[in-house]
Protein backbone atom coordinates (compact mmCIF):
# COMPACT_ATOMS: atom_id res chain seq x y z
CA UNK A 1 0.00 0.00 0.00
CA UNK A 2 0.95 3.45 -0.56
CA UNK A 3 2.30 5.69 2.20
CA UNK A 4 0.27 8.83 2.24
CA UNK A 5 1.84 11.92 1.79
CA UNK A 6 1.63 14.12 4.82
CA UNK A 7 3.18 17.40 3.75
CA UNK A 8 2.53 19.31 0.43
CA UNK A 9 6.01 20.61 0.00
CA UNK A 10 4.80 23.27 -2.74
CA UNK A 11 2.39 24.55 -0.05
CA UNK A 12 5.40 24.53 2.63
CA UNK A 13 8.07 26.31 0.04
CA UNK A 14 5.15 29.14 -0.54
CA UNK A 15 4.56 29.63 3.27
CA UNK A 16 8.83 29.13 3.87
CA UNK A 17 9.33 32.45 0.84
CA UNK A 18 5.84 34.29 2.67
CA UNK A 19 7.68 34.15 6.19
CA UNK A 20 10.75 35.32 5.09
CA UNK A 21 9.35 38.55 2.82
CA UNK A 22 7.34 39.61 5.77
CA UNK A 23 8.68 42.55 7.18
CA UNK A 24 9.22 41.24 10.62
CA UNK A 25 9.88 37.19 10.14
CA UNK A 26 9.69 35.21 13.15
CA UNK A 27 12.66 33.50 13.79
CA UNK A 28 13.26 33.67 16.76
CA UNK A 29 13.44 29.56 17.34
CA UNK A 30 16.26 29.78 14.74
CA UNK A 31 18.33 32.23 16.53
CA UNK A 32 18.03 30.30 19.70
CA UNK A 33 19.05 27.08 17.62
CA UNK A 34 21.89 28.66 16.41
CA UNK A 35 23.78 29.59 19.27
CA UNK A 36 22.54 26.36 20.94
CA UNK A 37 24.15 24.55 17.67
CA UNK A 38 27.34 26.81 17.68
CA UNK A 39 27.95 25.71 21.51
CA UNK A 40 27.60 21.95 21.39
CA UNK A 41 29.68 22.31 18.18
CA UNK A 42 32.55 23.88 20.62
CA UNK A 43 32.32 20.79 23.39
CA UNK A 44 33.36 18.36 20.12
CA UNK A 45 36.74 17.97 20.09
CA UNK A 46 37.29 17.97 16.14
CA UNK A 47 37.48 20.94 13.08
CA UNK A 48 34.94 20.69 10.59
CA UNK A 49 35.73 22.19 7.42
CA UNK A 50 33.29 20.87 4.86
CA UNK A 51 30.03 22.10 6.34
CA UNK A 52 26.57 21.59 4.56
CA UNK A 53 23.07 22.67 5.95
CA UNK A 54 19.92 21.71 4.83
CA UNK A 55 17.27 24.07 5.41
CA UNK A 56 14.32 26.21 4.02
CA UNK A 57 15.77 29.78 5.63
CA UNK A 58 19.27 30.26 3.29
CA UNK A 59 20.02 33.60 3.79
CA UNK A 60 19.81 33.39 7.68
CA UNK A 61 21.77 30.03 8.18
CA UNK A 62 24.45 31.01 5.44
CA UNK A 63 25.15 33.88 7.73
CA UNK A 64 25.26 32.15 10.95
CA UNK A 65 27.73 29.61 9.05
CA UNK A 66 29.46 31.37 6.48
CA UNK A 67 31.48 28.85 4.98
CA UNK A 68 28.47 26.08 4.90
CA UNK A 69 27.35 24.62 1.28
CA UNK A 70 23.39 25.54 2.01
CA UNK A 71 20.82 22.36 0.54
CA UNK A 72 17.38 23.19 0.14
CA UNK A 73 14.71 21.47 1.98
CA UNK A 74 13.67 18.97 -1.20
CA UNK A 75 13.09 14.82 -0.81
CA UNK A 76 16.08 14.35 -2.62
CA UNK A 77 18.75 16.32 -0.69
CA UNK A 78 21.56 17.94 -3.09
CA UNK A 79 24.41 16.32 -1.44
CA UNK A 80 27.46 15.12 -3.00
CA UNK A 81 28.33 11.67 -1.08
CA UNK A 82 31.28 11.32 1.62
CA UNK A 83 31.60 14.84 0.73
CA UNK A 84 31.35 17.27 4.34
CA UNK A 85 32.08 16.20 7.92
CA UNK A 86 29.29 17.89 9.38
CA UNK A 87 25.97 18.12 7.89
CA UNK A 88 23.03 20.45 10.07
CA UNK A 89 19.26 19.30 9.54
CA UNK A 90 18.15 22.75 10.45
CA UNK A 91 14.10 22.89 11.23
CA UNK A 92 12.50 20.51 8.68
CA UNK A 93 13.18 17.53 9.21
CA UNK A 94 9.57 17.70 10.72
CA UNK A 95 7.69 18.12 8.04
CA UNK A 96 9.76 15.49 5.83
CA UNK A 97 7.13 13.11 4.16
CA UNK A 98 10.57 10.48 4.62
CA UNK A 99 12.13 11.48 7.26
CA UNK A 100 14.25 8.06 7.55
CA UNK A 101 15.34 8.65 4.24
CA UNK A 102 16.61 12.38 4.66
CA UNK A 103 18.19 10.87 7.32
CA UNK A 104 20.20 7.92 5.12
CA UNK A 105 21.04 11.05 2.53
CA UNK A 106 22.66 12.97 5.22
CA UNK A 107 24.66 9.68 6.30
CA UNK A 108 26.20 9.24 3.05
CA UNK A 109 26.90 12.57 2.62
CA UNK A 110 29.46 12.16 5.57
CA UNK A 111 32.41 11.76 5.60
CA UNK A 112 33.80 8.15 8.25
CA UNK A 113 33.74 9.88 11.61
CA UNK A 114 31.88 13.00 9.91
CA UNK A 115 28.94 14.66 12.26
CA UNK A 116 25.11 14.80 11.87
CA UNK A 117 22.75 16.91 13.55
CA UNK A 118 19.46 17.96 13.33
CA UNK A 119 16.99 20.01 15.28
CA UNK A 120 13.37 19.68 14.59
CA UNK A 121 10.09 20.60 16.24
CA UNK A 122 8.64 17.74 18.87
CA UNK A 123 4.91 16.03 19.16
CA UNK A 124 4.37 18.42 22.17
CA UNK A 125 4.67 21.18 20.07
CA UNK A 126 1.87 23.81 19.72
CA UNK A 127 -0.17 20.97 22.35
CA UNK A 128 -2.33 24.13 23.29
CA UNK A 129 -3.39 25.19 20.20
CA UNK A 130 -3.83 21.67 19.17
CA UNK A 131 -6.31 21.06 21.43
CA UNK A 132 -8.02 24.25 21.14
CA UNK A 133 -8.66 24.68 17.47
CA UNK A 134 -10.19 20.99 17.69
CA UNK A 135 -12.72 21.77 20.40
CA UNK A 136 -13.95 24.78 18.87
CA UNK A 137 -14.26 23.15 15.30
CA UNK A 138 -15.90 20.04 16.77
CA UNK A 139 -18.21 23.10 18.51
CA UNK A 140 -18.94 24.52 15.39
CA UNK A 141 -19.12 22.20 12.73
CA UNK A 142 -19.52 19.09 14.26
CA UNK A 143 -16.08 17.57 12.49
CA UNK A 144 -12.37 18.09 12.42
CA UNK A 145 -10.03 19.14 9.96
CA UNK A 146 -6.09 18.48 9.39
CA UNK A 147 -4.71 21.75 11.06
CA UNK A 148 -1.49 20.98 12.81
CA UNK A 149 1.34 18.81 11.88
CA UNK A 150 1.62 15.77 13.75
CA UNK A 151 4.94 15.82 15.01
CA UNK A 152 6.73 12.51 16.60
CA UNK A 153 8.30 11.95 20.27
CA UNK A 154 11.62 12.25 21.30
CA UNK A 155 11.71 8.11 21.75
CA UNK A 156 11.06 7.29 18.42
CA UNK A 157 12.89 9.84 16.51
CA UNK A 158 16.42 8.27 18.29
CA UNK A 159 14.89 5.01 16.94
CA UNK A 160 15.42 6.68 13.39
CA UNK A 161 18.77 7.30 13.60
CA UNK A 162 19.32 3.75 14.17
CA UNK A 163 17.42 2.59 11.70
CA UNK A 164 19.08 5.12 9.22
CA UNK A 165 22.57 3.10 9.94
CA UNK A 166 24.06 6.16 12.22
CA UNK A 167 26.90 5.78 15.11
CA UNK A 168 26.67 6.45 18.80
CA UNK A 169 23.06 7.89 17.63
CA UNK A 170 21.81 10.38 20.66
CA UNK A 171 18.62 12.37 20.93
CA UNK A 172 17.73 15.19 23.63
CA UNK A 173 15.48 18.28 23.84
CA UNK A 174 13.91 20.89 25.33
CA UNK A 175 10.59 22.64 25.70
CA UNK A 176 10.34 26.55 25.15
CA UNK A 177 7.02 28.18 26.77
CA UNK A 178 6.16 31.47 24.72
CA UNK A 179 4.13 34.10 25.78
CA UNK A 180 1.38 35.79 23.46
CA UNK A 181 -1.16 38.34 23.54
CA UNK A 182 -3.95 35.61 22.63
CA UNK A 183 -4.63 33.06 19.85
CA UNK A 184 -4.93 35.46 17.06
CA UNK A 185 -1.07 36.73 17.93
CA UNK A 186 0.01 33.19 18.07
CA UNK A 187 -1.32 32.15 14.68
CA UNK A 188 0.48 35.05 13.11
CA UNK A 189 3.70 34.39 14.78
CA UNK A 190 3.14 30.69 12.92
CA UNK A 191 3.04 31.92 9.40
CA UNK A 192 5.87 34.04 10.26
CA UNK A 193 7.84 31.55 11.05
CA UNK A 194 6.69 29.72 7.89
CA UNK A 195 5.26 26.75 10.02
CA UNK A 196 1.64 27.88 8.63
CA UNK A 197 -0.56 24.60 7.98
CA UNK A 198 1.29 22.75 4.56
CA UNK A 199 -0.57 19.60 5.46
CA UNK A 200 -2.06 17.53 1.92
CA UNK A 201 -5.51 17.09 3.64
CA UNK A 202 -5.77 20.51 4.84
CA UNK A 203 -8.80 22.24 4.18
CA UNK A 204 -8.61 23.99 0.46
CA UNK A 205 -11.56 26.71 1.69
CA UNK A 206 -11.67 29.11 4.39
CA UNK A 207 -12.36 28.34 7.97
CA UNK A 208 -15.32 29.79 9.18
CA UNK A 209 -14.55 32.85 11.68
CA UNK A 210 -16.57 31.67 14.26
CA UNK A 211 -14.40 28.67 14.58
CA UNK A 212 -11.14 30.89 15.36
CA UNK A 213 -13.53 33.08 17.78
CA UNK A 214 -14.00 30.25 19.93
CA UNK A 215 -10.59 28.78 19.81
CA UNK A 216 -9.55 31.99 20.57
CA UNK A 217 -12.34 32.23 23.49
CA UNK A 218 -10.96 28.37 24.76
CA UNK A 219 -7.21 29.01 24.66
CA UNK A 220 -8.11 32.11 26.87
CA UNK A 221 -9.69 30.47 29.05
CA UNK A 222 -7.62 27.24 29.35
CA UNK A 223 -3.69 28.34 28.94
CA UNK A 224 -3.93 31.62 30.61
CA UNK A 225 -0.74 33.19 32.22
CA UNK A 226 0.18 36.47 33.95
CA UNK A 227 -0.62 39.76 32.43
CA UNK A 228 -3.57 38.06 30.52
CA UNK A 229 -1.39 36.44 27.70
CA UNK A 230 -1.42 33.09 26.83
CA UNK A 231 1.14 30.25 26.83
CA UNK A 232 2.31 27.93 24.11
CA UNK A 233 4.93 25.09 24.15
CA UNK A 234 7.76 24.64 21.41
CA UNK A 235 9.24 21.59 21.89
CA UNK A 236 13.22 21.48 20.56
CA UNK A 237 14.83 17.96 19.86
CA UNK A 238 18.30 17.38 18.61
CA UNK A 239 19.56 14.58 16.79
CA UNK A 240 23.17 13.29 16.88
CA UNK A 241 24.52 10.75 15.23
CA UNK A 242 28.48 10.01 13.59
CA UNK A 243 29.12 7.88 10.11
CA UNK A 244 30.92 4.79 11.13
CA UNK A 245 34.23 4.45 11.82
CA UNK A 246 36.87 2.13 13.17
CA UNK A 247 38.23 4.81 15.44
CA UNK A 248 35.01 4.98 17.18
CA UNK A 249 33.79 3.24 20.50
CA UNK A 250 31.38 0.16 20.22
CA UNK A 251 29.49 -1.69 23.17
CA UNK A 252 30.95 -4.79 24.38
CA UNK A 253 30.21 -7.82 23.16
CA UNK A 254 27.05 -9.93 25.50
CA UNK A 255 28.92 -12.16 27.96
CA UNK A 256 31.93 -10.51 27.81
CA UNK A 257 32.72 -8.80 31.00
CA UNK A 258 36.19 -9.70 32.45
CA UNK A 259 34.90 -8.26 35.86
CA UNK A 260 31.63 -8.97 38.49
CA UNK A 261 29.44 -5.36 38.29
CA UNK A 262 30.05 -5.60 42.97
CA UNK A 263 33.59 -5.81 42.65
CA UNK A 264 33.60 -2.79 39.81
CA UNK A 265 31.03 -0.85 42.24
CA UNK A 266 33.06 -2.03 45.70
CA UNK A 267 30.01 -2.96 46.76
CA UNK A 268 29.45 -6.37 48.96
CA UNK A 269 27.39 -9.05 46.97
CA UNK A 270 24.56 -10.65 48.38
CA UNK A 271 23.29 -13.71 46.67
CA UNK A 272 19.14 -14.07 45.68
CA UNK A 273 17.45 -16.61 47.86
CA UNK A 274 17.04 -19.94 46.01
CA UNK A 275 13.58 -20.90 44.84
CA UNK A 276 11.46 -23.68 44.82
CA UNK A 277 13.07 -26.54 42.46
CA UNK A 278 16.70 -25.18 42.81
CA UNK A 279 19.38 -27.15 43.73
Amino acid sequence: MKTPILTDTKALTRNRARAVAMPAPALFLHEDLRDEIKERLTEVNKTFTSVAIITGFPVFWRDAFPQAHIVAEDEVLALEPCAHDLVIHAMGLHWANDPVGQLIQCLRALKPDGLFLAVLLGGQTLHELRACLAEAEATVTGGLSPRILPMAEIRDLGGLLQRAGFALPVADGFTRKVHYRDAYHLMHDLRAMGEGNALTARLRHPTRRAVFAKAAAVYAQSYAVADDRIAATFEMIFLTGWAPHESQQKPLRPGSATKRLAEALNAPEIPLPATKGEG
